[in-house]
């Protein structure tokens, strides 16, 4: 389900919490997200308001979010105005996905002031701006639109606020019976897109649920639309499949094949769009390292076809010494600008054997030309295999980057990239423009039992955890033969279930964080060593175990709950 109309209008009820709540701090995390925390009913709460194209939102979030060194202009013009106002009113326009926050507050004179900060969700077009209530001009925006974007209205500081077209359809919450009864008994065919035409804020899947329950018992269909729209009222978020398709709704629809019930609307968005959202934001945060480290492992694939074809073609090198020695024996027989010239091979019995030549050249050139390819590849063979060997191991490294990348969360993109700094593949920030930052830190984990568990989310990190802040006689983990991260358990005889949930850990941050029964070798950290000259994170190991496990969000999430508590 799109976040339509309808489910606009329960997350409107459910955000009703946070009215008289006070503004203590805002952060905008991303280009199209603003977080407020809001101080209502004696706890501080996460308000997202998310403009992005695709997951355009407002929701309570229980997500951690990083935030940029350097606050944007429009989260600091929001703090200069509402940080310290308290929320008054939160309206949903009609059944549109359009929703007012009115906020009160105090201007640098000590007058009150009210303002509105409007969230408009429609998809690529979803905006944030922030109204003045008595003047309706706009004090700024998360997205500015001038008149050359958009004929009907401008979204820049200092204009005035136009409220998006107006629609023309029946709000389905305000709807008489004899509407309802009209459209519904009139039309030649009850379709979804049929209820979308008629009634404001139908997602399809929610106009699809309806004509689906309507349909089921046709003669009682006023009944069905009434239970509909109550049921609605009180909510049951629910997450479902049709047809293996993923879909969200704030009741249990009918027609889902699976479900999932959530305690409330903002938690089943978390679950729907936490992974989703994430995975969209690395990809932007990271789309940079990810290219330059695909650039890298290609550049070194072809490094190293050209020198496996090399190694190949050593093995004919004798073949080329042959040749040089047959036409300088033979030289006086050799016509002059041919392209090859059959000799008697004296290496085998005199057998005839054809040799060929550049028109160009003399026969005493072609002869040199082959005793210098000949050189050439034996000079070769000497360094290939160690060519070979590090060719192989640089691609081996970074694809272990590449698959960190894959895992990562946003907040470890700036771990990355610190590890491609000191290793030489990205330039190091200008220090006039970037805050220094401390060098990052293994993530923290506590098992069931209160032991502590340490997880690097790099290479860098991952040869600090486990070559100076192990002990000797902790317990060290890794996904057998795929890229992960290190794991240390930080004791020398951990219980049987701390050691599943420190192989899980390491099973969820590798390359088959989604794949059911990972291998997982451990073994005490003395028999872990790094051999001199490798490349961070890589080690050998041995006198390991292993286990299998199918790693799971929800133990991930109690363990680092468990961390927090």
């Amino acid at each position: 389900m799109s976040f339509d109309g309808v489910f606009t209008h329960v997350m409107v009820q459910e955000l009703d919490q946070l009215i008289s709540g006070r503004i203590s701090k805002i952060h905008q995390p991303y280009e199209n997200e603003v977080v407020l925390v809001i101080r209502a009913n004696g706890k501080n709460q996460r308000l997202l308001l998310s403009a992005h194209p695709s997951y355009a939102r407002i929701q309570l979030t229980n997500i951690a979010y990083s935030n940029p060194g350097t606050p944007p202009t429009f989260a600091m013009m929001l703090r200069k105005h509402l940080e310290g106002g308290i929320l008054e009113n939160i309206e949903q326009i009609e059944n549109d996905r359009v929703v007012h926050f009115t906020i009160n507050k105090r201007d640098e004179l000590g007058d009150q002031q009210k303002l509105v900060l409007i969230v408009e969700l429609m998809g690529r077009h979803s905006t944030i701006v922030l109204v003045n209530q008595t003047s309706g001009k706009i004090l700024d925006a998360i997205k500015h639109i001038g008149p050359s974007q958009n004929s009907y209205r401008s979204i820049l500081p200092g204009s005035t606020y136009v409220t998006p077209p107006s629609q023309e359809q029946i709000n389905p919450f305000k709807a008489n019976k004899e509407q309802v009864f009209e459209i519904v008994s009139t039309a030649e065919k009850l379709t979804g897109k049929y209820l979308q035409q008629n009634f404001q804020g139908l997602g399809r899947d929610t106009a699809d649920e309806l004509v689906y329950r309507l349909e089921e018992i046709s003669n009682q269909k006023m009944a069905v639309w009434d239970n509909f729209w109550q049921e609605v009222q009180q909510p049951t978020p629910t997450l479902g499949k049709i047809k293996n398709k993923e879909l969200f709704a704030p009741i249990s629809f009918l027609t889902f094949e699976e479900k999932q019930s959530y305690d409330n609307l903002s938690q089943l968005l978390d679950a729907f769009y936490g992974e989703k959202a994430e995975k969209d934001r690395v990809k932007q945060l990271g789309n940079q390292l990810i290219k330059k480290v695909e650039n890298e492992i290609s550049r070194n694939q072809s490094k190293l076809a050209k020198r496996q074809q090399t190694l190949k073609d050593s093995e004919n090198a004798e073949d080329f010494r042959r040749d040089g020695e047959l036409l300088t024996t033979f030289m006086a027989q050799v016509p002059r600008g041919v392209d090859s010239v059959t000799l008697e091979n004296y290496y085998e019995e005199n057998q005839p054997i054809e040799i060929k030549l550049n028109p160009a050249l003399t026969t005493n050139q072609n002869a040199q030309k082959y005793f210098h390819r000949y050189q050439k590849l034996k000079n070769a063979v000497k360094l290939i295999d160690a060519q070979i060997k590090e060719a192989q191991e640089e691609i081996n490294y970074l694809e272990s980057i590449l698959a960190q990348l894959e895992i990562a969360g946003p907040m470890d993109i700036d771990v990355i990239r610190e590890e491609l700094i000191a290793s030489g593949y990205l330039k190091k920030r200008s220090q006039k423009k970037n805050r220094q930052h401390k060098p990052s830190q293994p993530e923290k984990f506590i098992a069931s039992d209160g032991t502590t568990i340490l997880v690097g989310k790099n290479n860098l990190q991952n040869d600090q955890l486990t070559l100076k802040k192990a002990r000797k006689t902790d317990i060290w983990l890794h996904a057998k033969n795929i890229p992960g991260s290190h794991v240390i358990i930080r004791s020398d005889n951990p219980s049987e279930k701390t050691l599943l949930e420190a192989a899980e850990l390491a099973a969820y941050f590798s390359k088959y964080r989604q794949s059911a029964q990972v291998p997982v070798d451990y073994v005490q950290v003395k028999f872990v060593h790094k051999p001199n000259g490798a490349k961070p994170g890589f080690v050998i190991y041995e006198n390991q175990k292993t286990l299998f496990v199918t790693p799971e969000e929800t133990t991930i999430q109690q363990l680092k709950n468990n961390t927090e508590n």
